[in-house]
């Protein structure tokens, strides 16, 4: 009996962690879009009206830099690429690509522009207009706005459709619609 008190201990620990993982996760890093909700205050203060078309990375391979969001750190030296491990690395000579949430984008978007606070603030201060967005990934945006047929080269391959697909567009127009 006493070998199997072992085992049974070290089936009810490992449930135990289980359980306890999934009640209170390990907090993950991750990155937030802090210059895109300033970006996108300042032009709906500026120009409550606009229309707005950004397109920008979804997702970036290959990034080594941990959490959600994480840039992805390069630069370039004697020709070569070198990605780097931690975005303080190479102060002054990297890029810095950060990979954009589009549906989180599309939630800055609606803050900014007054939308989303109007359920729960009727008196609000900026004034509220409905918007209407879409996103699509690059090659359905290309389809839709751009010539792909002009764009074909002669064994089909189409930069248009085929390169990039790991961008999306994003596309935000008021509707005028006051609620």
């Amino acid at each position: 009996m006493n070998e199997q008190n072992p085992s049974l201990r070290e089936k009810l620990s490992f449930a135990a962690k289980g359980i306890f993982s999934k009640v209170f996760p390990k907090p993950r890093r991750a990155w937030l879009p802090t210059g895109c909700l300033k970006l996108l205050d300042t032009l709906h203060e500026a120009l409550p009206s606009m229309s707005l078309i950004a397109s920008d990375f979804s997702y970036l391979p290959d990034v080594s830099i941990p959490g959600d969001r994480a840039p992805l750190v390069s630069s370039k030296k004697d020709g070569k690429t070198l990605d780097h491990s931690n975005y303080l690395d190479a102060q002054g000579d990297a890029d810095i690509f950060f990979p954009t949430n589009f549906w989180l984008l599309e939630q800055i978007d609606h803050h900014c522009s007054g939308f989303s606070q109007e359920q729960k603030n009727r008196g609000a201060f900026k004034p509220v207009k409905s918007r209407r967005t879409i996103i699509l990934d690059s090659a359905a945006f290309m389809e839709e706005f751009g010539l792909p047929l002009k764009t074909r080269t002669k064994d089909g391959y189409n930069p248009l459709l085929d390169d990039f697909r790991n961008t999306k567009f994003y596309l935000s127009v008021p509707t005028h619609n006051k609620m």
